[in-house]
């Protein structure tokens, strides 16, 4: 799960950052620093058995940071192997079943031809064929009930063999959810957990973020509007506190279509307007950039 980060400025401390940057008012708008983090919450239940990483940790997508206690998990697992398996054991041979009434029904269908041409040939009586063809007869309707029934059985046995393999594949997943990967590479921010805490489904657990990609929340006045446009590449200029500036190359990646308030931390090159837009310039961090910090921007 995705969200932005802003990091507030305390109003002393951003108060006195643009104080210093005032006097010079060669920017056309100015903001703060941030990166898009993410979230990463507990999908399962259970201790965390391992959480080697710490805040400032880089990690890579897909790494694993944590593990959740999946031992109750994988006994139920083994069980649902066992009873899938001894359902399958049970599920009825209907070749093996039937064979010998199969038999049975060619050694009438033998005698109900012997007896028909003995019939024939005035050797055997009406009687006699009718028993052969009654007896044939009753031995194809068995094996037809039979065949119908042992069907029915192993219909029975696969379904219910389907059904655990079913619960198989979730507890499987709920395993594959114990362990706690990253989802993007960059640099664990915060830790909400520790090794040895429970985790609950929806708990937080760290927050991340790619610290090499950064952008930079300006605000534009109306006037400014017709000036910028997506795409659009800029000058931004890092402060770091006395006469220690840097400038970065950077590009318009956003422009919000709605105006807000001019947040009070926020200088802008018309100081009598009271509503301005909000517009994200992304710029690569050279390592020196960091969240929260003030930074101006010229077109």
């Amino acid at each position: 799960m995705k969200s932005s980060l802003v990091i507030k400025f305390l109003p002393f401390a951003a108060a006195v950052i643009m104080a210093g940057c005032s006097e010079n008012n060669d920017y056309d708008a100015t903001g703060i620093f941030e990166a898009t983090t993410v979230t990463v919450s507990a999908e399962t239940s259970g201790r965390i058995l391992s959480f080697p990483v710490e805040e400032g940790d880089s990690v890579y997508a897909g790494q694993q940071v944590a593990q959740i206690d999946s031992t109750m998990l994988m006994l139920q697992l083994a069980q649902l192997g066992s009873q899938r398996q001894s359902a399958i054991s049970s599920s009825p041979d209907i070749a093996a079943q039937v064979a010998s009434v199969k038999a049975q029904i060619a050694h009438a269908e033998e005698e109900k031809a012997r007896v028909e041409r003995l019939f024939a040939a005035g050797a055997a009586t009406q009687k006699q064929y009718d028993d052969a063809a009654a007896r044939l007869s009753t031995l194809q309707g068995q094996i037809q009930g039979m065949t119908s029934t042992l069907s029915k059985n192993r219909s029975a046995v696969s379904g219910n063999a389907s059904a655990i393999q079913y619960q198989r594949e979730q507890i499987e997943q709920q395993i594959e959810r114990c362990r706690i990967l990253a989802p993007e590479s960059g640099t664990i921010l915060c830790k909400y957990a520790q090794r040895g805490e429970f985790a609950a489904p929806g708990k937080p657990l760290f927050k991340m973020a790619d610290l090499n990609r950064f952008f930079l929340r300006s605000y534009f006045t109306a006037s400014q509007l017709a000036d910028i446009r997506i795409g659009q590449k800029v000058t931004v200029t890092a402060d770091f506190g006395g006469d220690s500036q840097f400038e970065y190359p950077g590009v318009i990646t956003w422009i919000s279509q709605e105006s807000e308030f001019t947040p009070k931390s926020i200088q802008t090159r018309d100081s009598r307007a009271n509503l301005v837009y909000a517009v994200k310039i992304a710029v690569k961090n050279d390592g020196r950039l960091k969240l929260g910090q003030y930074g101006e921007v010229s077109l």
